[in-house]
Formats: C-alpha cells, structure tokens, sequence
C-alpha cells in the first residue's frame, strides 16, 4: 500500500510539472503576441503630495479636535484656500514666469533588482519630468537596490545623468539599501541622503559560474564547447576550465572593478575611493563617516521638509500588462516567496557567466 502511495504521488508530481510547464510555455507565447499588438507600454501617474499630506493632516484634526478648537481650524483653513486661490487667479491672469512660481519636486522611485527592469519605467518617468522641469525644480530619486548586472546598472546610471546634465538639481534618498550597481546610481546625484541603518557601498564586483564538467566526464557524457577568438569563452559550465581562462576571468572583474571605482572618484571627490571600493558595505552612520553619503535623513522627511515651499508631485508609469502577464508576475512572486533569497549584505547574485556589480 505505501509502495503504492509513493509510485501515485511521484506520478502526479511528474503530471503537475509537466501541465505547469506547458501553462508557462503557452502564457509566455500569448504574452509575446500580445506585447506586440499593444501600441502603448503604458500610462504616466501624477499624484499632488501636497494634497496627501494635507488631507492626511485635515482628516486627523478632525479626528482629534473638538468644539472651539475644531471651529477655529476649519476658519484658519477656509481662509488659507481662499488665499490660495486668488494667488492662483493672479497669476493665471498676469503670466506667472518661470522664477515667480514656487519650485516643484518631482519623486520618483527607483526598486531595482538584478536585472534593474525598473530603468523601463525610470526612463519615462526622467523623460517626462525633463520636459517641464526647470533650473529651480529638483527631482528626488528613492532608490532601493542591492545591485546587479553590470551593464544593467550602468544604463540606470546613465538616466539619472540626463537630470544632472539639464542641470536640474538630483538628490537620492535610500532609505534601505543602495549597494553596489545601487550605489553606482546613488552617487550620481548631487545630495545623497540615507536612514541611519539603509546599507550603502560593496564597490565591488563579483561573478560566479557553477560547472558540471567533471559531474558530466563521470557519466560518460562529452560537451563540445567550440568558439572562434582566443577568449570567446572563458570559463563554462558545461566545458572543462582551464587556468587561462580563470586568468582572463578574473582579470576582466578587476577591468571592471577599476571602471567602477574610477566612476565613484568622478562622481564623489570627496570618498577616498581605496577606502571604500573593497567590496563591504556600510550602514547609514558608518557611511556619513566615509562621506558615501551627506545626510542622514529619510525620504519621507525629506518630502515633508520640502513640501511647505515646493509644489511636490510623484510621477510613475504604469506599465499596461495582459492578463497573462499579470499571472505570470504572480507566479514569479510566488516563486521568490518559496526560494527565499535573503542576504544580511546585500551583494550579487549571477548566474553563468554574467558580472554583476
């Protein structure tokens, strides 16, 4: 009877995998099709944060105040409209310029993975922000990534320089963790704030390539890796490694390792970059010390600090998606939620022969 039990439940996990198997296949194939009869990727969002965080203020007086006091709060406010809204007739009516106005903030949010997929969304979102924004405008980047891909990073890297170069005033706020390709975006900007425990630095590079030659050799089962120039492929997973090739490998990490740390020199004169650039990272306080950082602070102080004399708005985009893609982001989540990446030091985690940063 046991036996029995086993051979069924080991069947029906083979018919599980393969129906899985197929549903995926299938999914990804209507997605593709249907990507490719989409004319729009997606939609841009504004949300006013100064309307959030006055509503948010309004509904809690309302809450906690009572008689009197409760009366005079809704007096002082009507008024205060009644003000903001004859400035706003005034200057509809006059042509406010560019100087007159009061500044605006733009917040956007950058969640990087190892991929940095988000800079699909960061580029609309800068490319959108750069066509109003003006020299006394700012944007404020939040930024949370523990690094990846080399020239992943480097491409998110770049979007942000486009804010820089319209001379456009960029801070980036961490309040978890910008390590690695995170903080190669970070330093970017021109103001770095951080929490006292958000993870900054690992300027470092890393790689790591699994190899089932020997596994392979043992079972009798030969690969042929063929290439055509001396360093095509260095190291393999399926061929045997050769000492050569582990040379060329490491000296091409520590390549881009040099690029690495040279960027950070460029971008903040004031890290001793020998210092820094050996891979650890730090918390917020340790990082203020190495000067990775220039203020502790959270983004959420931050936006409330500025919203009492800037017009502050968070600008997203929205990626219009399938059915099957939805579904299929679900099943990824899933998948994550049962492998259970975790990492006290944020670093990399690549797969073949990719380098990440």
């Amino acid at each position: 009877m046991l036996e029995f039990l086993y051979e069924y439940g080991l069947f029906l996990a083979k018919s599980l995998t393969i129906v899985a198997a197929i549903v995926v296949v299938v999914a990804l194939v209507a997605s593709m099709q249907q990507r490719g009869r989409r004319e729009e990727s997606g939609h841009l969002e504004v949300i006013n944060l100064n309307d959030r965080l006055r509503h948010a203020s309004d509904t809690l007086k309302q809450a906690i105040l009572t008689g009197d006091a409760l009366k005079a709060e809704q007096k002082a406010k009507k008024k205060a409209d009644k003000e903001s809204a004859k400035a706003a007739k005034r200057e509809a009516k006059n042509g406010s310029s560019d100087e007159k106005r009061r500044p605006r903030l733009f917040v956007l949010d950058f969640l990087g993975d190892i991929q940095a997929s988000a800079v699909t969304g960061l580029r609309e979102e800068i490319s959108a922000v750069l066509e109003v924004a003006s020299g006394n405008d700012e944007v404020l980047i939040r930024l949370e990534s523990p690094g990846g891909l080399v020239h992943s990073y480097g491409l998110a890297a770049s979007q942000l320089r486009r804010i820089r170069n319209r001379a456009v005033t960029l801070t980036v706020a961490v309040d978890n963790v910008a390590a690695s390709g995170g903080y190669m975006m970070a330093c970017i900007a021109d103001r770095i704030i951080a929490a006292p425990f958000a993870v900054l630095g690992s300027i470092g590079v890393a790689a790591q390539v699994a190899n089932v030659h020997n596994l392979l050799k043992k079972n009798d089962v030969e690969v042929d890796v063929l290439t055509a120039g001396e360093y095509k492929r260095t190291l393999t997973t399926f061929g045997e490694n050769t000492e050569a090739g582990r040379e060329k490998f490491i000296e091409e990490l520590e390549d881009v390792h040099t690029l690495f740390k040279d960027f950070v020199a460029d971008n903040r004169a004031s890290v001793n970059v020998d210092e820094v650039s050996t891979g650890e990272a730090w918390y917020g306080t340790r990082a203020l010390e190495r000067h990775l950082v220039d203020e502790l602070q959270t983004s959420d102080e931050f936006i409330v600090a500025r919203s009492a004399d800037y017009d502050v708005y968070a600008v997203r985009f929205i990626e219009h998606k399938t059915r099957v893609e939805k579904l299929l982001d679900q099943l990824e989540t899933g998948v994550k939620g049962l492998t259970g990446f975790a990492d006290i030091r944020p670093g990399l985690l690549l797969r073949n022969s990719k380098r990440g940063i």
